[in-house]
């Protein structure tokens, strides 16, 4: 039985849930608009192109949870995934995973994208394993800090390595799905490593060392 991992944000899903989060709390009037538009185009912007402060990032997309109660905000993120995550599922991305499911493999997400976001998620896509950004949560109120290591660049191979130690799992012909160069680390650890419509500097690695390319959006582009 083989580990399959997979990468979230625009590999299985067609975009990017922390940038949508953003997005759903602008149009429901929960956060200051133009501020978070600005900021959230910018930490995006950052990430594409490999140069986002990770605590950073943290410290602006983790303030709404202090904000408000955990009740409201479990309500809100149920309608956000309605409104924004079940409109972005790739066909393509649930038949990878039902492929590797039927194989009998572990199936893994291994996410930068906080807790909070990505648990329902994982959920959705019936992935029994989550890596992510912890969120802290105290007096039963998330208080706008992370906590541990962010799941992010190498910081994905630190978590990874933790949970392998923790559950017997091993990297032996395992694999790795991932559109992003920040996940090149990890990519360069397991058996496998696929590139997921990459960007530009993955799709330069990836036809360098001779990795699969391949396409799980609908138009194949």
């Amino acid at each position: 039985m083989s580990l399959a991992i997979f990468d979230l944000d625009n590999t299985l899903l067609g975009d990017d849930s922390d940038y949508l989060w953003g997005q759903f709390l602008i149009e429901q009037g929960l956060v200051d608009g133009a501020e978070h538009e600005r900021e959230n185009q910018r930490f995006y912007d950052a990430y594409r192109a490999g140069t986002l402060d990770i605590q950073e990032f943290l410290t602006f997309m983790l303030r709404p949870l202090a904000a408000h109660p955990l009740e409201n905000l479990l309500a809100w993120r149920t309608q956000f995934i309605e409104d924004k995550i079940r409109p972005v599922l790739l066909p393509k991305a649930l038949d990878l995973l039902a492929r590797h499911r039927d194989a009998g493999d572990t199936l893994l997400i291994i996410t930068a994208t906080n807790r909070f976001i990505t648990a329902p998620i994982a959920d959705l896509l019936d992935v029994p394993h989550l890596l992510a950004t912890e969120v802290e949560l105290a007096d039963g109120r998330y208080t706008g800090r992370s906590w541990g290591v962010p799941c992010f660049q190498h910081g994905k191979v630190e978590r990874l390595n933790e949970w392998l130690a923790a559950t017997g799992h091993d990297l032996d012909q395992s694999w790795f799905y991932s559109d992003s160069h920040n996940d090149l680390p990890l990519l360069g650890r397991v058996s496998y490593p696929v590139a997921v419509d990459p960007d530009e500097v993955l799709a330069g690695y990836a036809q360098e060392r001779g990795w699969p390319i391949i396409s799980l959006r609908e138009s194949g582009e």
